[in-house]
C-alpha cells in the first residue's frame, strides 16, 4: 500500500524535483485553502500537505474533507499530533522527530496514532523529521520542547538522516520551520542528499521561486512551501514556484 509514495517518486523522476504545497486551515481561511487546492494541479503542484501546529479556529477534520473534495491531487497529512489523523487523506507523513530527544514526538504520538492510521486505511509514509536552526524560536520547536540541529553542523544532520535510512524510513524532512527567517543551508541539503539513499524534503524559509530552485539544485527531491501563499491569491506565482522546482537549473552554489 504505497501508491502515494510511488506517485511522488515518479513525479520527482519525471520533473527533476517535486513541489508540495502545505495548507494550514487553522491559520488560513478554509475557503482560501480550497481555492488553492482546486487550482493546484493546473499550477503544477505535485501534491498537497495539510497540517497545523495547533487546532484553535476550525474543525480540522471538516477542513481537510473540504480540501479533499476540491482537488484530484494526493492529499497528505502532515500531523503535529495523533489527534489530527482523519479518513479524508490519501496518505500521511508518519513522522518521528529524530532531531529531538523528547520521547513524546519520537515514539509516544506514533504509538497512539498507529491504530487510527490502520483503522482509517491511510497510507503511512515513514518520515524522519529533522528541525534545523533557522533563527528565532519556531512553533514546532516550542511545541516539541526540542533543540534544532545547528545550521553549521551538516555532519549531525547526515548522521540523523542515515540513522533514519537504516531504520527503514522512506523520507527525510529537513525543516527550518514555518515562516523561518533562514532556510535550510544549501550545503546541508547537499551533504544529506549525497550521504543517504532516501529522498529529501526541504521546507521553511523558502521565500521565492529562486530559493526553491536552489534547494532542488542542491539535492532536495521535494520542497515544501506554504507561508508564501497563505494570503496571496496570485496563482501565477504558484505556477512560477512549481516550474522552478521542476526544472534543472545551472546555479553556482
Amino acid at each position: 500500500m504505497d501508491d502515494t509514495y510511488r506517485y511522488l517518486l515518479n513525479q520527482r523522476a519525471e520533473r527533476g524535483g517535486g513541489f508540495l504545497l502545505l495548507l494550514d486551515p487553522d491559520r488560513v481561511p478554509v475557503d482560501h485553502c480550497c481555492r488553492l487546492a482546486e487550482a493546484a494541479r493546473d499550477c503544477g503542484v505535485d501534491a498537497l500537505l495539510v497540517g497545523t501546529s495547533v487546532m484553535i479556529n476550525v474543525n480540522f477534520t471538516d477542513a481537510v474533507k473540504a480540501i479533499k473534495e476540491r482537488t484530484s491531487l494526493p492529499v497528505i497529512l502532515f500531523p503535529s499530533s495523533y489527534g489530527q489523523i482523519n479518513p479524508y487523506v490519501d496518505a500521511m507523513l508518519f513522522t518521528s522527530l529524530l532531531s529531538s530527544r523528547n520521547p513524546t514526538y519520537l515514539i509516544d504520538e506514533q504509538v497512539k496514532g498507529a491504530p487510527l492510521v490502520k483503522r482509517c486505511g491511510i497510507e503511512p509514509i515513514p518520515t524522519a523529521y529533522l528541525l534545523i536552526e533557522s533563527g528565532p524560536l519556531t512553533s514546532v520547536q516550542y511545541i516539541s520542547s526540542s533543540l534544532p540541529i545547528p545550521r553549521s553542523k551538516p555532519d549531525i544532520a547526515c548522521a540523523h538522516a542515515l540513522a533514519a535510512q537504516y531504520m527503514g524510513m522512506k523520507l527525510v524532512y529537513l525543516e527550518a520551520g514555518s515562516g523561518a527567517q533562514q532556510s535550510v543551508p544549501l550545503e546541508m541539503i547537499t551533504a544529506v542528499s549525497h550521504y543517504t539513499d532516501i529522498p529529501t524534503l526541504v521546507g521553511g524559509g523558502l521565500q521565492s521561486p529562486d530559493d526553491c530552485a536552489a534547494a532542488i539544485q542542491a539535492g532536495a527531491d521535494f520542497v515544501v512551501v506554504g507561508t508564501q501563499f497563505e494570503e496571496s491569491s496570485d496563482l501565477s506565482y504558484l505556477t512560477e514556484t512549481a516550474s522552478a522546482c521542476h526544472a534543472k537549473h545551472s546555479l553556482t552554489l
